[in-house]
């Protein structure tokens, strides 16, 4: 849930990100660009090559080592922990560099270069960044403004965020101040998960040495831009990665969603939606799968409207009479009808996420729902 300040479009602006790009093993003659000259090879002589975004082949672009990001290169170059995550690592790896120019060049250039980037939101519809971001650049009305980070993963299947607070945290406080300013914005506040203990420490030591090094705070990076960073720990309630309910427990109310409007361009900024997929081995139980995120639905739904309330609280007691088969057939129809009953009629999306799995197994895998139903009624018999 974090905002999309690393996407690798997003380089012209960020120009912070190391000379590194992926490697692939693959053999002689396939139509990728070679890293290094090579001579003459037999037919199955392996050479690492560098992955070229074009089909057809050319040069491996020349590069200094800091300086505009093709498309190969990676954006955070610490997720797996090889390397210091501290500012002293941080800026060897180009973090922080030119940060100053970037804040110099103004509020319109960041908007600009964000814009002509074509980076768009990743949680499906594709609202174009650069737009979202100038909503919030309004004239001042003397109302101070905030960036809000939406750190609170705790989608299931879903620990991507996570790495990039743990290793990588100067990367993430770096986008701030270039979002905030971009956005006018006086402070940024990082909303994470309360169970990430380690990553909120990490991001707290980072923004620790960032204020220590002048990087951000008051005259942040030298720019005459004053801008704070703020770390807020949930409470481990899934319902606060919905924007608005973020912003109630943020301001210390309970974490229930607001109705719209007004919107949260208005009223706060987040970075919202995202998507994880599980991969299940061959002989998984996949009625037990859906059960348990039922389950998980169920416990985390904040009780504020009465279709998710109600609704998944059914479906979570029939799901674990279905993996037992201890149901009837004509029940399968039933909790389709409750799912329909419960998606769309909620103040925001986790009733539709509780809804889908249960509609998704329905519509794959009703003959094993069915074939279940019938084990139990067979064994119930036998033992009769």
């Amino acid at each position: 849930m974090l905002s999309c300040l690393g996407c690798p479009v997003l380089s012209r602006v960020l120009t912070t990100g190391a000379s590194r790009a992926p490697v692939a093993v693959v053999a002689t003659g396939a139509s990728h660009t070679s890293v290094a000259a090579s001579t003459a090879s037999p037919p199955n002589y392996m050479t690492l090559v560098r992955y070229n975004s074009s089909t057809a082949q050319q040069e491996t672009p020349k590069k200094t080592k800091f300086g505009p990001l093709a498309d190969q290169d990676r954006i955070f170059t610490n997720l797996y922990g090889r390397h210091n995550w501290r500012l002293k690592g941080a800026l060897r790896r180009g973090d922080w560099y030119k940060t100053k120019g970037i804040l110099d060049k103004g509020v319109d250039w960041i908007l600009n270069e964000i814009k002509v980037s074509g980076l768009r939101g990743r949680g499906g519809a594709g609202f174009p960044t650069g737009m979202k971001w100038g909503f919030m650049n309004k004239p001042s009305d003397g109302r101070p403004k905030y960036l809000v980070v939406n750190a609170d993963e705790g989608e299931p299947g879903t620990c991507k965020d996570r790495e990039i607070m743990r290793n990588d945290p100067h990367k993430l406080i770096e986008g701030c101040l270039v979002a905030g300013r971009a956005m006018g914005a006086r402070a940024a506040y990082i909303y994470i998960r309360g169970e990430f203990y380690n990553e909120s420490s990490n991001l707290q030591v980072a923004i620790n040495e960032a204020y220590a090094a002048g990087l951000i705070g008051r005259n942040a990076c030298g720019s005459g831009y004053d801008f704070d960073v703020f770390v807020m720990r949930g409470a481990g309630a899934y319902i606060c990665g919905e924007e608005t309910a973020l912003i109630e427990s943020i301001e210390g109310k309970q974490g229930k969603p607001r109705l719209k409007p007004p919107f949260p361009a208005d009223v706060g900024k987040s970075e919202t939606n995202k998507f994880s997929f599980l991969i299940f081995f061959f002989n998984t139980d996949v009625i037990q799968a859906i059960a348990r995120l039922m389950e998980f639905y169920k416990h985390e739904s904040c009780g504020q409207c009465t279709p998710c309330r109600e609704g998944v609280d059914w479906m979570n007691k029939m799901m674990w009479r279905f993996v037992k088969g201890d149901a009837q057939s004509a029940e399968i129809d039933m909790i389709w009808e409750i799912s329909k009953q419960i998606e769309g009629h909620t103040i925001c999306a986790l009733g539709d996420g509780a809804a889908w799995p249960v509609q998704g197994l329905i519509c794959h895998f009703r003959p094993l729902m069915e074939n279940r139903i019938a084990d139990f009624k067979q064994k119930q018999q036998a033992h009769a």
